[in-house]
C-alpha cells in the first residue's frame, strides 16, 4: 500500500516490509505497537504508520500514519515525524497532505484531527498550510481539525 507525490513515496509499515526500513530508520514505539497489532487484526492495515521514503533514492526520511481506525463518528488522528536534516523542507507537509487526501477518499472518513505542543512553531505551520482548524487546547498541546469537503 502507497501513496505517491512528486518527490515521495509513502509506504505502509508491514511486517513484509520492516526489515528493509530497519537498516536506514530508528524505529519507534509507536510503530513497533502497530506491528504487533496488526499481526492481531490485519484490518488495521493503512490505519497505523506509514514511512515516508525520497523518491529519487528511497532514503527513508520519517514516518507518518493514523492512530487508528476511524472511530463511530468517522474521525481518525493523523501524527507524523520527518528526521531533523530533512525539516524546512516542506516535506511533513507534502506528505501529511497526501497522507489526508488518501484518508478523504475513504466513505468512512469525515474528519481528520491532529495535536501538537503549543510551541511547536514547525508543525504549527504544517498543520495551517493543510487548512486544519484550531479547536482548543488540552495539557499545552493545541488540537486541530480538518472536515472533509461534501
Amino acid at each position: 500500500m502507497q501513496i505517491r507525490t512528486k518527490r515521495l513515496i509513502i509506504t505502509a509499515f508491514t511486517q513484509d516490509n520492516v526489515n528493509q526500513v530497519l537498516e536506514s530508520y530508528a524505529l519507534g514505539k509507536h510503530i513497533l505497537k502497530y506491528l504487533d497489532n496488526l499481526k492481531k487484526d490485519p484490518e488495521l492495515l493503512g490505519w497505523g504508520v506509514w514511512y515516508v521514503s525520497l523518491a529519487e533514492n528511497n532514503q527513508v526520511i520519517g514516518d507518518i500514519g493514523f492512530k487508528g481506525k476511524p472511530d463511530n463518528q468517522g474521525m481518525v488522528e493523523v501524527g507524523y515525524g520527518i528526521i531533523p536534516e530533512m525539516r524546512n523542507k516542506g516535506i511533513a507537509t507534502e506528505s501529511v497532505g497526501a497522507i489526508i487526501e488518501w484518508v478523504f477518499s475513504s466513505d468512512r472518513v469525515k474528519k481528520v484531527v491532529a495535536e501538537c505542543l503549543e510551541d511547536n512553531v514547525p508543525s504549527i505551520k504544517v498543520l495551517e498550510k493543510l487548512g486544519m482548524r484550531r479547536t482548543g487546547s488540552d495539557n499545552g498541546m493545541i488540537i486541530w481539525e480538518l472536515i472533509k469537503e461534501r
